[in-house]
């Protein structure tokens, strides 16, 4: 005997023939036919996002239970596909889920192996036949359960990543705090500016990413809104009218999200354009994040900040930390900012009733909720809570800064305030030094004119507390 196991397998036809299943799986002959199809990234082990099975189990619940009240299903039939709904909530089967993220025919293939699966585990439940399409998806069609699971998924990513986001607010809010009095070099263009303090760049970041999560928060009402109901291209045919009000009663309650049935059901099984508002947010909170990012990392650089040391940088340079924390940020940025690219196009590809590439707008808005998600969370724990100022570097980039002449220049005038930065450059000396060996200025004035406190507010610094005349066109203009 060679001791290969053999597999057992049963049959299933439909109306292209017949196939071969192995008999220990829930899905069948349409599952299967799609896996066939579309092997496009089974290396890859791309898999359906859990939170769209979940979703879709709660909308085939919701069906379910709307037919079994009004009479259209089987009581027993309808008690097992509602109990396997719930194992499927549960987390349970996602392993028999198994057809490709990329797909064609609309999310046809998702549908068809999620009623199968359901119809098979309720058959074994039941003891006797459960239909995957007659009874799991009776008054249904993917056309309108598979744009609503998607809302449901997208809601509940969404609002993971709104709580998320606020985190982030909350910690960029308390290093404003902390670096309040770090009086820094601001910088324009990558060249010397006015000064600033570390906590007003921090202010800002946080005021950043308030808007973003605001914008988050706010826009999970455009995805309230569903066509279950409406079937195959929102007028729907084939489904009593009490149901259709019916099954939206339903998912409210299981999902226990306001959800509401589209005014016109055409329109979402028409239109995605929803999913690219909801998704032109996610990208710009990357963006935020990306420049949030870059800036840290050139601080580090600078040294005015320490980022925490989170392992190894170099495999030949012993000693050398890396900012990889913030460069993983970047790189799930600009994956969102791609997925934005390619969703768009999707969307707009939609034809007459229906987006056949519906597949990728899902999949790309799933995975955008749940890579930012997880990269913020990072964000704040291995980044941004342990970020140290270095006040000594600060201090030294802005007294040997020229730019530290430009609060002066108000009462030197313009042209004179350039002629003693450029003197500082090309004596390789500091802006105090130049103007105390001109004898322009005493120390006393220079320690009020060049204090923290009045560089870093509006007016004129030292206005009122020195006398000195102000002789600037441009500030008197």
């Amino acid at each position: 005997m060679s001791g290969k196991r053999v597999e057992v397998l049963r049959v299933e036809k439909d109306f292209l023939g017949e196939k071969k299943i192995p008999a220990d799986v829930y899905y069948g002959i349409h599952t299967a036919r799609a896996r066939e199809n579309f092997p496009i990234t089974v290396r890859l082990g791309y898999r359906i996002h859990p939170e769209l099975i979940r979703a879709f189990a709660m909308v085939k619940k919701a069906c379910a239970l709307s037919l079994m009240q009004l009479e259209h299903l089987d009581k027993d039939k309808a008690r097992a596909i509602v109990q396997v709904c719930d194992e499927l909530i549960e987390g349970k089967w996602h392993d028999h889920v198994v057809v490709d993220p990329f797909q064609g025919g609309a999310g046809t293939s998702l549908n068809m192996n999620v009623n199968e699966v359901i119809a098979n585990r309720a058959s074994e439940i039941l003891g006797k036949k459960v239909h995957p399409l007659d009874d799991v998806n009776k008054m249904q069609s993917t056309n309108d359960t598979f744009p609503t699971a998607a809302r449901i998924a997208a809601i509940s990513l969404l609002r993971q990543l709104t709580a998320v986001v606020g985190e982030l607010q909350q910690a960029l809010e308390d290093k404003e705090r902390e670096f309040a009095g770090v009086l820094k070099l601001g910088r324009t263009e990558m060249q010397d500016a006015v000064p600033i303090t570390l906590g007003q760049e921090f202010s800002a970041y946080a005021e950043a990413i308030a808007r973003d999560r605001w914008r988050l928060y706010k826009v999970e009402e455009r995805l309230r809104q569903v066509n279950l109901g409406g079937t195959a291209v929102g007028t729907g045919l084939n489904a009593d009218l009490r149901y259709i009000h019916l099954v939206i009663q339903r998912l409210r309650d299981i999902t226990g999200l306001n959800l509401a049935k589209a005014d016109n059901l055409v329109d979402p099984t028409q239109n995605w354009d929803v999913f690219v508002e909801v998704h032109g947010l996610l990208k710009a909170l990357a963006v935020d994040l990306y420049k949030i990012s870059n800036d840290l990392i050139l601080m580090s650089a600078f040294k005015e900040i320490r980022l925490p040391p989170v392992q190894a940088g170099s495999s030949i340079m012993p000693g050398k930390v890396n900012p990889v924390i913030l460069e993983c940020v970047k790189q799930v940025a600009i994956r969102v900012m791609s997925n934005d690219v390619a969703l768009n196009m999707a969307s707009a590809h939609g034809q007459l009733e229906l987006n056949a590439l519906a597949p990728l707008i899902v999949h790309n808005m799933l995975e955008s909720l749940e890579i930012l998600t997880n990269a913020v969370e990072v964000m704040i724990e291995k980044c941004v809570r342990g970020i140290k100022a270095d006040e000594e570097m600060c201090r030294m980039y802005l007294e040997r800064s020229p730019a530290l002449i430009t609060p002066l220049a108000p009462y030197l005038g313009y042209d004179r305030a350039a002629e003693i930065a450029k003197e500082a450059v090309t004596k390789s000396k500091t802006i105090r030094e130049v103007l105390l060996e001109k004898g322009l200025f005493s120390e006393e004035e220079l320690e009020v004119l060049l204090s923290p406190q009045e560089l870093v507010k509006p007016g004129v610094a030292g206005e009122g507390k020195v006398d000195r005349k102000i002789v600037s066109r441009e500030y008197r203009d």
